[in-house]
């Protein structure tokens, strides 16, 4: 569970806690992916000074907001595949700093990266 994240910090807590709840309704690649990122992000700013903590909180609350609409658009449609996340604009993006672009980077590569099979054959031998 994360820690304080500046003033507020109870408030960070639920934040952080309904999120992962709202993870739970999408597909479960999306939903591994999402919570590995939202724990990364969350313990990353424990020690993020007053207005980064308001700036990283309030686009938390947009992003559980999105989710939450979309999530709930899902429920009532028909359409047989789920769409969800926006297009960021230009203009979003060039508010962000080199380091998060680089993670939207490894973000979009870990999504969009080729399922992977596994395959157990019977006669394989584990080594310890």
């Amino acid at each position: 569970m994360p820690g304080a994240i500046g003033p507020g910090a109870g408030g960070a807590r639920s934040l952080y806690r309904r999120i992962l709840l709202l993870h739970r309704a999408l597909p479960p690649a999306l939903r591994e992916l999402g919570d590995r990122y939202v724990k990364e992000e969350f313990k990353k700013h424990k020690a993020a000074g007053p207005a980064e903590a308001r700036r990283f909180l309030r686009e938390w609350e947009n992003y559980a907001a999105l989710i939450w609409q979309q999530i709930n658009d899902d429920k009532q449609s028909s359409r047989k595949k789920a769409v969800f996340g926006i297009q960021l604009t230009e203009e979003k993006l060039n508010d962000f700093r080199d380091e998060q672009i680089g993670q939207l980077k490894e973000l979009m590569d870990e999504a969009t990266k080729p399922k992977q099979k596994i395959t157990i054959s019977e006669d394989s031998e584990h080594k310890s």
